[in-house]
């Protein structure tokens, strides 16, 4: 469903409870490569035969993350659940490693806070998101994303930096990428309203667009 080229580098996911491990397989079954760290010598056994790559280790330990390779990684999701000291301790890990993207599951408002003040890139609360729709979400450059079925999918994106600086008239070429821009913002713009001719795109405009899941993450991979 794909493109594993748009996509370089693996992703680790730290904490295989019920929500860790359904995000760990739904990456796996996009085609990625995933790494699933767990304390629990019980949780990596259970897992080891269903996922690609399973370790035992502390994630707390800055030492076992960098010998784990977590370093090399481009992307780590942090779904400790049980302790909160714990998923704050390993995302200062992950920091202190250099990961380039810190994703951290919270169990609250507060968690969600200290988890963004210690240096995670984004907050997430499995019990308004699905392990799917996650998977999509962090394997793709898109900030926002619905799946209606198996193929067709209705995302947010930012205007890829190749388009930025055109007119919106020229954003027909887009027709070559199999999507199709329902909705558009540009900065300082509280709603979203259809394209008109004179619009110029900027960095920081966000365009909604519909297409096949592949397509749409083809799209907003473009540089």
């Amino acid at each position: 469903m794909s493109d594993r080229k748009s996509d370089p580098g693996g992703i680790a996911v730290i904490g295989l409870g019920r929500f860790g491990s359904h995000l760990a397989e739904s990456l796996s079954a996009l085609g990625r490569e995933v790494l699933a760290v767990d304390r629990d010598a019980q949780q990596v056994q259970k897992w080891s035969s269903m996922l690609d790559q399973v370790a035992q280790a502390d994630a707390t330990d800055e030492g076992a993350l960098r010998q784990l390779g977590l370093t090399d990684l481009p992307r780590v999701v942090v779904a400790i659940g049980a302790s909160v000291e714990a998923s704050v301790l390993t995302v200062l890990a992950l920091v202190e490693l250099g990961v380039p993207q810190i994703w951290a599951r919270a169990t609250s408002g507060q968690h969600a806070k200290i988890l963004s003040s210690v240096g995670a890139h984004r907050v997430i609360f499995p019990e308004a998101e699905t392990g799917e729709r996650l998977a999509h979400l962090i394997i793709s450059r898109t900030l926002d994303f619905v799946e209606f079925d198996e193929a067709f999918a209705v995302a947010r994106v930012r205007v890829p930096r190749s388009l930025a600086g055109r007119p919106a008239n020229e954003i027909q070429l887009l027709d070559r990428y199999g999507v199709r821009v329902i909705g558009i913002k540009r900065s300082g713009e509280q709603r979203y309203r259809y394209v008109s001719d004179d619009m110029q795109l900027t960095d920081d405009t966000i365009l909604i667009v519909e297409g096949t899941i592949e397509q749409i993450q083809r799209f907003a991979t473009l540089s």
